[in-house]
């Protein structure tokens, strides 16, 4: 590589340095693609997972919610269910599937003795896969 010098000579200097700033430019963008990429490839548990011949199970199109309102009436869905008839109506909903997972949201204001005396109803039932739904909290 030549260049000119302006002393105005006609002579080509030679200049003998590599032009660094490209490579350390190229560098500073690997940097920061491996720094954000690494925590994403690094697993807490190596685990050699054995295949599985069995078919994949169909995604659950609705979720079951049993509601426990203010008053302590429960809602499985949008129906109104009283607390006897509430298996027999769990197992229609799921069509007796027992490993489906019931999602249970309750009123702000039911206490914590009557949440629990339905969780109970729900595992006398066979239900022992339930979820509880929360709103998520606004950011401050």
């Amino acid at each position: 590589m030549a260049m000119r010098t302006p002393e105005g000579d006609d002579g080509l200097d030679e200049q003998h340095e590599i032009n660094v700033t490209p490579f350390i430019d190229v560098m500073l963008v690997l940097l920061i693609i491996f720094m954000v990429a690494a925590p994403l490839a690094t697993v807490d548990v190596p685990v050699d997972l054995p295949a599985s011949t069995a078919q994949a199970q169909p995604a659950q199109d609705e979720p079951v919610y049993l509601t426990v309102n203010a008053d302590l009436s429960l809602n499985l869905g949008e129906q109104r269910i009283e607390r006897s008839a509430l298996q027999t109506g769990l197992d229609t909903a799921t069509g007796a599937d027992h490993e489906q997972r019931i999602f249970l949201r309750a009123d702000r204001s039911v206490a914590y003795g009557e949440l629990m005396s339905v969780m109970n109803v729900l595992r006398d039932a066979g239900y022992l896969k339930v979820a509880l739904v929360a709103q998520e909290q606004a950011e401050p």
